[in-house]
Formats: structure tokens, sequence, C-alpha cells
């Protein structure tokens, strides 16, 4: 039961950082209509600059350094390549995403190299024990600051104006432009946010237990793409509970892989990809995705 509960906690933090990152292609998606696919890269970027910065300006510094980078390369993302790209399709933008994530990892691994980049985050591997329960307290932390980043933006979605106008423009982009919301800032704005919650994420997907930031961090957030697919791609309750979701059975696969062998060797790292299966074959929206209606 011990092994279980411990299980279930780092299921759960470990979801949290990853319903960041799956927030972060909800927001792209629901202002511009765009899958995001350079997302990764957005993490990668953000984490590398913490990195590098924190031996001389400190961990916090770092972070905040981080998090401001990887907002302006997302936001140069929109305006250089997705706003002049001369595209009507979302398909073909989505394609033009990957070729920027491909453009930014080739870079960002060949500055990483062999290395493996520690964030010098102040938690370490301290562990906190609760009624038999032990568990990272990095993973405690990354809970509360996943927690606090996602009920702050949804506060700011349902009551600020700039909520209001992403919802208008989620709703009809169209009706949005004429009533007088700028499309562009909306747009700008979205792919900003993203890149900052990504650099938040990568910071908790490379410290303890962890060894840190090295070429291969990118593909790590490819995890999060089933949760925001599960979870519905427009809805950013549904990133939340993707997100969780995804951790929960990614930590519990893969803390009950001897029990499980028959399934074969890193069913945990296969499992969120297992379950969008599933999810996407009874509700193709996904669990809180806007259902297409068509009159026949």
């Amino acid at each position: 039961m011990i092994t279980f509960l411990e299980l279930l906690v780092n299921g759960v933090s470990i979801g949290a950082v990853y319903a960041l990152i799956a927030l972060g292609f909800v927001i792209i998606f629901k202002a511009t209509e765009v899958v995001n696919f350079a997302h990764a890269s957005l993490l990668l970027a953000g984490g590398y600059v913490v990195a590098r910065t924190q031996p001389v300006i400190g961990f916090w510094l770092a972070l905040l350094a981080g998090v401001a980078t990887a907002a302006v390369v997302a936001a140069l993302v929109e305006f250089l390549v997705i706003r002049r790209a001369n595209v009507l399709s979302h398909s073909v933008l989505a394609i033009v995403t990957i070729g920027v994530d491909i453009v930014l990892t080739t870079e960002l691994t060949r500055q990483i190299g062999t290395e493996i980049l520690a964030l010098g985050d102040p938690w370490g591997s301290s562990v906190v024990s609760v009624g038999g329960v032990t568990i990272a307290e990095v993973r405690l932390v990354a809970l509360g600051t996943a927690a606090a980043l996602i009920g702050a933006f949804l506060l700011a979605f349902k009551f600020t104006g700039w909520g209001v106008a992403m919802r208008a423009t989620a709703e009809d982009a169209e009706t949005a432009a004429l009533m007088g919301i700028r499309l562009g800032r909306i747009s700008l704005s979205a792919w900003a946010v993203a890149g900052a919650l990504a650099a938040v994420a990568a910071v908790f997907l490379c410290v303890f237990p962890t060894p840190g930031l090295d070429r291969g961090t990118a593909l790590v957030a490819i995890k999060a793409f089933p949760a925001a697919i599960l979870g519905g791609l427009d809805s950013t309750t549904g990133a939340l509970v993707g997100g969780l979701l995804v951790g929960v059975t990614e930590a519990l696969m893969t803390g009950y892989q001897n029990q499980l062998a028959f399934l074969g060797r890193g069913i945990g790292d296969v499992a969120p990809f297992l379950v969008m299966i599933l999810i996407l074959l009874w509700r193709p929206s996904g669990l809180f995705g806007t259902r297409e209606t068509a009159r026949v």
C-alpha cells in the first residue's frame, strides 16, 4: 500500500508538470487553431538558459531568465514564422512548426553536446516522509507550483480582459476581429505564455531524481502531447485532467513494471500513448474537447 501511495503522489506531481506543458499546447491552439509541434524545443530553450546562467546569477534569477527567454523565443516564432507564413491551412502551419522545432532543437542539442547540465535547484535530493510515504521535496514543490500557475491562468482566462478576448477569439475569430479584438496581439501573447509555462516545466523535468538537462530532455516533453490530446486540444480543463492522467499512468506502469513484464520492458514510456489511443477511440474529440456537429 505504501508503494502504491508513493507512486500515486509521484504520478500526480509529474502529471501536474505535464499539465503545464499540455496547457501550452491548448493555449496556442485556442488562440490560433494551430497545433504547435515546436513546444518541446521551447521547453529545451528555457531549461538551457536556466542551466547556463544559474552558476553566475543564482537559481531564482536564472529561472526568471529562462522563463523570459522561452517566452521571447515563442513570441518570435509566432511573429516571424507563423504570422508571415502565407498559408491559410492550419495543418500546413502545424507542419511549419515541426520545421521550427527541428531547427531549434538541432541548435540547442549542438550547444549541449554530450553534457548533462545541472539546474542548481535549491531542493536537491531532499525527501519528505508523511505517514510512511516518502516523496522527493521537489515533487511537492512541482505540484504546488503547477497548481498555482494553472489556477492563476484559469482565473485570468475567465475574469480578465485578455482572457475574455482569447475566449472570444477561440469562439469565432472573425467576429472577434469585427468587435475590435486584435487577433495578432492575442496570438502573440498566447505563444509567449505557452513558452513561459514550458520553461517552468523544464525545471521540474530536469531536477531530482533525473541527473539534469541533456539533449534528450525535449523527448520527455513529448509525453505531454498525449495529455493535451486526450483531454481535448481546445480545453484548458482537459489539459489539467489529461496531464494528471498521463502522469499517474506512467508512474504506476513504471513502478509495477516487474509485475507487468509480460507487456514488455519500458511499458511506462508508452503507456501515455496507449491511454491516448483508447480514449480517442471512445471520444475522438478528447475527454473535454468540443465535439464538431454537422447538419445532414
